[in-house]
């Protein structure tokens, strides 16, 4: 007993000899065991890791680097694109276009968010009650999302066509416009067009995510707070508001990055007109890479747009932890 201490079990009718090294070969079995299954884990986890890596990590990387480079069409056939450090940004910077663009960027995102979020909060709230033909009429809600965006551009630039708009037409036979108004044309109003166009097409998003997070409240919370007398806006106040503000941040994030770069849009209703009026930093990224090929400084743009949805991104999510712990 002075090394080995040895225990009698019966088992099947004889005596089996256990020692105290017994837990201790079970304990490297287990660990054994779960170093099997991470390793098979990590396996599951390669084809996921390589995609995002060749589709989305590589890109970036490239498109940094870009921006530091002087990289036309005569890259692709010399290989060379010379080291120019900040110069790219400097340029696009520095132009005419880029104050108007910036500009229109916050006005095009932040109209487009507050209309789709405040349109797709109240539609939702409408559908979280029960009546007839709710599931059919959430469903064909989901069309404008599931429509491709440039079908969707060919359909609302026919719709506000000066000429021959549908909405023209309407407004006239009823009285309500004098002269037709140049939605797609007119400096004063493309914008405006272009950004009630990208409301439409965002509200069956912003429905989806907050209905559903509508769903999670339980009734019975209403129904304790209809007790103290908080129904109608007291309960949204109280009891739906704090309870949905994780999924608020959801999709405001998430809307304002995708909005932030939005360019069939823009390109299907105005190519960035008239007179750079619809002009955002996406647009005008695409135009100088694509129309002019100076790759360089439509890279510069690009990642200028990058830092402005993760600055974005990284304020409003601090800010409303922030809120949520106060």
């Amino acid at each position: 007993m002075a090394d080995v201490l040895r225990r009698a079990v019966r088992a099947k009718g004889r005596t089996v000899p256990i020692t105290d090294s017994a837990p201790a070969g079970r304990k490297l079995g287990r660990l054994a065991k779960r170093g099997r299954r991470r390793q098979s884990h990590l396996l599951f986890l390669l084809p996921a890791l390589a995609y995002m890596v060749a589709f989305f990590g590589y890109p970036v990387v490239k498109n940094v680097v870009m921006g530091f480079q002087h990289y036309t069409t005569t890259t692709f056939y010399t290989g060379q694109a010379p080291w120019v450090g900040l110069a790219n940004y400097r340029a696009v910077i520095s132009s005419s276009v880029f104050d108007k663009a910036l500009l229109n960027t916050a006005l095009f995102t932040v109209g487009s968010i507050a209309g789709q979020f405040l349109t797709g909060l109240a539609i939702a709230l409408f559908f979280r009650r029960r009546f007839p033909l709710n599931g059919v009429m959430r469903s064909l809600l989901l069309l404008p999302w599931l429509v491709p965006l440039i079908v969707s551009s060919a359909v609302w630039r026919w719709i506000l066509d000066q000429d021959n708009g549908v909405l023209n037409r309407f407004l006239g036979a009823l009285h309500l416009v004098q002269d037709r108004p140049g939605w797609l044309t007119s400096t004063s109003l493309a914008l405006f067009a272009v950004i009630v166009v990208n409301i439409w097409i965002g509200i069956p998003f912003n429905v989806a995510i907050l209905y559903g997070g509508l769903q999670d409240i339980p009734e019975e919370l209403y129904e304790a707070a209809a007790l103290d007398g908080a129904t109608g806006w007291r309960a949204f106040r109280h009891v739906t508001w704090p309870l949905l503000r994780p999924v608020v941040s959801v999709v405001l994030v998430l809307g304002v990055v995708y909005t932030v770069k939005v360019l069939d849009v823009i390109l299907g209703l105005t190519n960035g007109g008239p007179a750079n009026s619809t002009q955002t930093i996406a647009s005008q990224s695409y135009q100088l890479s694509f129309q002019q090929f100076d790759f360089g400084q439509g890279a510069a743009l690009g990642n200028i747009l990058i830092v402005i949805s993760l600055v974005f991104a990284v304020l409003y999510l601090r800010a409303n932890r922030r809120a949520v712990e106060q």
